[in-house]
């Protein structure tokens, strides 16, 4: 492929890069139906790792999308999720969904040109160029600290290091070194420059969740994030 490429001639390039979307659930029935729907008929392959849903979550996937693959995650928490759905992947290129609804699959095609111009990971960001729609204030200036916080320690100017909409070539994700059990986007991030990934950020809009509540206790999220934040710049 050349070394610039627009979404008008992707789908025309016959050495296009295989396309993997990965969407993480848990009880979700509700927020689907405004997801899969959405997901561009050009991705290769859906996948949806499900931690192991109480709801109908499974089956509303499959009807909405009939080729879907549809994995349990083995263990618990977001990390072991997205471990081991990126692990399953086939895709060259690699594109991570919220299953709340928050992140919609029409902005895929921003995840995917910076990928296609020379960079390893392209991170969501939900403050680049917009502010969340429904965001509680106290959402809103925690994500501040934990950026910041990034940005003092390890010289970035990132605007947003929590969201979980983030695309990435798999061959660039092997590169990263993770712990058994790396929590939340922050380490990733962090690991990712610590591999000397190129990273630029995405603007996405954020709509907040559809329908349910946060699986995440907010205030223990953020400290823990806060914490590993330190131990990755003076013991990592």
């Amino acid at each position: 492929m050349g070394e610039y490429l627009t979404m008008d001639n992707l789908m025309q390039n016959t050495s296009k890069p295989k396309i993997t979307i990965i969407i993480f659930t848990f009880n979700e029935e509700k927020n689907l139906p405004f997801i899969l729907p959405k997901i561009p008929n050009w991705v290769d392959e859906v996948l949806l790792v499900d931690g192991h849903s109480t709801d109908n979550t499974i089956s509303v996937a499959r009807e909405l999308f009939p080729k879907i693959r549809i994995e349990l995650q083995p263990n618990k928490g977001k990390d072991d999720a997205l471990q081991y759905g990126v692990s399953l992947a086939t895709g060259d290129i690699v594109i991570t969904l919220d299953g709340d609804g928050n992140t919609n699959p029409e902005e895929i095609p921003n995840f995917i040109k910076p990928l296609l111009n020379g960079y390893d990971f392209a991170k969501g960001s939900r403050f680049l160029t917009v502010k969340p729609l429904h965001m509680p204030k106290h959402r809103f200036w925690g994500n501040w600290v934990l950026s910041t916080e990034v940005n003092l320690l390890f010289g970035t100017r990132f605007t947003d290091v929590c969201s979980g909409y983030n695309s990435f070539w798999k061959k660039a994700w092997e590169k990263i070194r993770f712990p058994e059990e790396f929590g939340y986007e922050p380490l990733i991030i962090i690991r990712a420059k610590k591999a000397g990934l190129k990273i630029t950020e995405v603007s996405s809009l954020d709509t907040g969740r559809i329908s349910g509540d946060s699986k995440l206790p907010s205030w223990h999220q953020g400290w823990y994030a806060f914490k590993t934040i330190l131990k990755e710049r003076f013991h990592g």
